[in-house]
């Protein structure tokens, strides 16, 4: 019953976070299309959050001494190399394109967790990423702009790789007695990608007054302050601390395929406020990143019966063998396992 509370806890925040990241396009479209560069978009969001969570990072300042390599792990990846990734894409390749090489990452944590932690995965995570990138490429509509331009699929790519970084880091050492505290992880991460986004997107040559004025989204004058609060405390602040909660009490690869959402939701959003109405194959392809979702996070990571499967892989970590091992890592797992699920 707790296990199934605590699962059911994690699938609900992991929908918080991809409804709150899903709203962030929504959002900052009016306000790209009032005369604001893209990449000061991105400063904004990521500098707003990092002020917002200011007092939790001081909170947590013992973090910087017991932890340095994660913070700056999850900082340059989680939030600096996301974004700066993905919209370096934007400007060579369509954004269909780049969205759905970016959330190949779901795939590439299967790879991950089963050949550099060395730990098994369950066939219904395969098979629910499978579903989730086959809608996902619908939701997109990939067919609408092939682009082969080569540094624009390698920094969409980037992205990916920079979004498995984020699942990764999200759960490491969850199940350590000394685990990191995700809000001060979060804090950090965003104090750190603020920094290095500052030195790329140069807010400095910004026009500060378009933050004063209303911007139109479908139809509608918003203020721009309004929306840009909006990014900053539901797209970023929310959508971080409920994601990194959740791949804690799930799994990453499990949070992973449930995060494809996130494009389902842009677009469903995208159709009600932006007036950008949904294609019949959007809709099929919006039903079936539901259904891979859905079959993922319906099966819990299995415990391995015995030693790590298939022995040491060429190149990577060493795995230990014997039965001992093979015990002390089911007990592991299952710790791991308790610790996610716990209420």
């Amino acid at each position: 019953m707790q296990a199934s509370q605590g699962r059911s806890a994690g699938l609900g925040l992991a929908l918080a976070s991809a409804f709150a990241f899903g709203g962030s396009g929504v959002a900052a479209k009016p306000l790209i299309e009032a005369g604001l560069d893209p990449l000061h978009v991105v400063w904004l969001r990521v500098a707003g959050a990092a002020l917002v969570m200011l007092p939790v990072a001081w909170r947590h300042r013992d973090l910087l001494r017991r932890k340095p390599a994660l913070l700056a792990g999850f900082g340059l990846l989680a939030v600096a190399g996301v974004q700066a990734f993905y919209f370096a894409s934007l400007s060579r390749i369509p954004v269909g394109v780049a969205l759905l090489i970016e959330y190949l990452a779901p795939a590439l944590v299967l790879g991950w967790v089963r050949f550099v932690q060395r730990r098994p995965v369950t066939r219904a995570a395969a098979a629910g990423v499978v579903l989730a990138v086959g809608g996902l490429a619908c939701v997109v509509e990939v067919w609408a702009g092939l682009s082969f331009d080569a540094l624009g699929l390698l920094f969409a790519l980037g992205a990916a790789c920079c979004q498995v970084g984020y699942f990764v880091l999200s759960d490491e050492g969850s199940a350590d007695e000394d685990a990191a505290d995700p809000l001060g992880v979060i804090a950090y991460g965003l104090l750190i990608g603020a920094a290095v986004l500052t030195v790329v997107a140069r807010p400095w040559g910004m026009d500060w007054s378009l933050l004063a004025t209303d911007a139109d989204m479908g139809g509608t004058d918003v203020p721009a302050a309004l929306l840009l609060g909006w990014i900053v405390l539901i797209a970023t602040v929310v959508a971080y601390v409920t994601g990194v909660v959740s791949v804690r009490r799930l799994s990453p690869q499990v949070a992973g395929v449930v995060a494809c959402l996130e494009a389902v939701i842009a677009t469903v959003l995208a159709w009600v406020l932006l007036r950008e109405h949904l294609s019949a194959p959007q809709i099929i392809g919006g039903a079936v990143v539901l259904i891979g979702a859905f079959i993922a996070q319906s099966s819990a990571p299995k415990a391995p019966s015995g030693p790590v499967a298939g022995g040491p892989v060429a190149g990577g970590p060493v795995a230990a063998g014997g039965a001992a091992a093979g015990a002390d890592l089911q007990h592991a797992e299952r710790e791991l396992s308790a610790k996610r699920t716990a209420p």
